[in-house]
């Protein structure tokens, strides 16, 4: 099983931007299509973005779309996602995960980043 590891979160003011950073161990993310999602206080953990094993297909949820960029560098074995135009609502626990498809099932997930914006 592919061990996840996010990196990247903090604390940004809105306007601003924050690249997370997803490591990934034990087998090379090629294997997989990769997501990111997201967990807001009070509220259910939702998709972000997802992408296929070889980034030739890409999903945004339309909250992001036009903010947010995933990418992924199957050599460093890590996806990216680049989150530009924060706003307070972007405010969340950010979570990585691998899964077969780009639309899941994701069974493997790291621990999480805390993205915080500030208004």
């Amino acid at each position: 099983q592919v061990q996840l590891v996010e990196s990247g979160g903090g604390l940004v003011q809105a306007g601003g931007s924050l690249r997370l950073s997803c490591a990934a161990s034990g087998r090379t993310i090629s294997r997989y299509a990769m997501g990111w999602f997201r967990r807001a206080p009070g509220k259910e953990r939702e998709v972000v973005s997802s992408i296929s094993k070889s980034a030739g297909s890409t999903y945004y949820a339309e909250p992001v779309k036009g903010r947010f960029t995933i990418s992924r560098d199957n050599v460093k074995n890590t996806v990216y996602l680049q989150m530009n135009s924060l706003k307070p609502e972007d405010t969340a626990v950010y979570y990585c995960a691998a899964g077969p498809t780009i639309s899941g099932p994701f069974g493997s997930w790291g621990q999480g980043t805390q993205v915080t914006v500030s208004s």
